[in-house]
């Protein structure tokens, strides 16, 4: 990895940010997607034209994945490739929110080597580069110790606490919260404020790719609901769900779980 793809990937990340804060999300013009996969605004698609064109310009030899751009099979061709949410959260940007994120990462033969979450509207930027330890505003982090199930603050949604996901009947009794952004939810668990994280719908790789990196640097455990590591660039780039946590709870979260 170019020792400066996470500069690089700062840098584009703050752009970005003063692009959607530009915007009144309320305002913006916004839209469905045609395949239902929620809406987009005019923001998305702006910031989304920026990130191309700059992060193509400083590094034409990488791929490129993006929600906001019609996918390319030449990037399966591509060592390297940057791996794009223009915002992460597009729903809370729209009604006003401010729990939204751009999500930047850069995928090596399937592995992530440099990963932002910038969410400008709360000034909170969230970075990893391998072997370099995770960071919020240069600040170095720490995935929670908590190893119980039943005393951890978990985000997911609500239906990953119905019955037929879990191996006895019922979820373990830990909190459950929520945030808009997966990307956010990722950082949020990186950081220590939540103790872990479940989504068992498919996941698209622009919505972890960065968290992925960044919680493993923090010390947490990241995998897909049956316990793989996730991989990216893959033809279809959808992944098998996201656990995530310290170690500990990781394992017991993801044994308690039923398989897939």
């Amino acid at each position: 990895m170019p020792a400066t793809d996470l500069a690089l990937l700062i840098d584009a990340a703050r752009a970005a940010g003063q692009i959607a804060l530009g915007y009144r999300g309320p305002e913006a013009r916004r839209w469905e997607k045609p395949d239902g996969t929620g809406p987009v605004t005019e923001a998305d698609i702006a910031v989304n034209d920026m990130l191309e064109r700059h992060l193509r310009t400083a590094r034409p030899d990488y791929g490129w994945l993006s929600e906001e751009t019609e996918d390319d099979p030449a990037r399966l061709q591509a060592d390297r490739v940057f791996i794009v949410d223009p915002i992460d959260g597009t729903r809370s940007f729209a009604e006003g929110g401010r729990a939204w994120a751009h999500a930047l990462a850069v995928a090596d033969r399937g592995g992530v080597t440099a990963g932002v979450i910038y969410l400008p509207a709360l000034d909170l930027i969230y970075t990893a580069a391998p072997g370099q330890g995770a960071r919020l505003n240069g600040e170095p982090i720490a995935a929670s110790p908590q190893a119980e199930p039943d005393r951890a603050r978990v985000l997911a949604a609500r239906p990953v606490t119905e019955a037929e996901h879990w191996r006895d009947g019922h979820a373990p009794r830990f909190s459950r919260h929520l945030r808009p952004s997966l990307a956010y939810r990722m950082g949020l668990v990186a950081q220590g404020r939540f103790d872990a994280m479940i989504t068992l719908r498919p996941c698209w790789e622009w919505d972890v790719a960065a968290g992925d990196l960044i919680l493993r640097e923090a010390g947490a455990t990241c995998t897909d609901r049956r316990g793989g590591a996730l991989r990216f660039n893959n033809p279809r780039p959808q992944l098998d769900g996201v656990i995530a946590g310290g170690a500990a709870l990781h394992r017991r979260l993801a044994a308690a779980l039923r398989p897939a």
